[in-house]
């Protein structure tokens, strides 16, 4: 077969070209601005009253990218978990996810509330969030994870 047929993997096509970033983060809502390029994917997004970001976490993109096993920090039991069966910002691939409400968009401009992003984060990509798709009855975690 030799090399004109060799399987490809996905590493050889991975690219992830940032869509925008967070502008401004508070308490209460956040802006997202998205490039002026990729301002044209917002088409219809006004329909929906929440969103999926998903977006860099910039500030944990360091030697942390190595660590697999981390003790959870907002539970009251001291579990060691991997980093797959939590939210631990620190992980091989630091891709943060979140559902927000979305409360306005302004041309290229979404404001939302519950983006748990911090200001200048890259944002990877916007989803609507489909409750026939994205809820799950009947998922259960683990004890400690509640």
């Amino acid at each position: 077969m030799g090399k004109k047929n060799a399987k490809h993997t996905a590493e050889s096509f991975a690219e992830v070209r940032f869509i925008g970033f967070v502008e401004s983060a508070g308490e209460d809502w956040a802006r997202i601005r998205i490039y002026p390029e990729f301002c044209n994917g917002l088409r219809g997004i006004e329909g929906f009253s929440h969103l999926i970001v998903l977006y860099w976490l910039h500030l944990r993109d360091s030697e942390e990218r190595r660590t697999l096993l981390v003790y959870l920090k907002r539970h009251t039991v001291n579990v060691l978990t991997g980093v797959f069966a939590c939210r631990s910002p620190a992980r091989p691939n630091p891709v943060g996810i979140c559902v927000v409400e979305l409360l306005k968009r302004e041309e290229c401009s979404l404001t939302v509330r519950g983006l748990d992003a911090f200001e200048k984060s890259p944002v990877m990509d916007i989803k609507p969030y489909i409750p026939r798709i994205d809820s799950v009855e009947k998922a259960w975690t683990p004890e400690w994870a509640c």
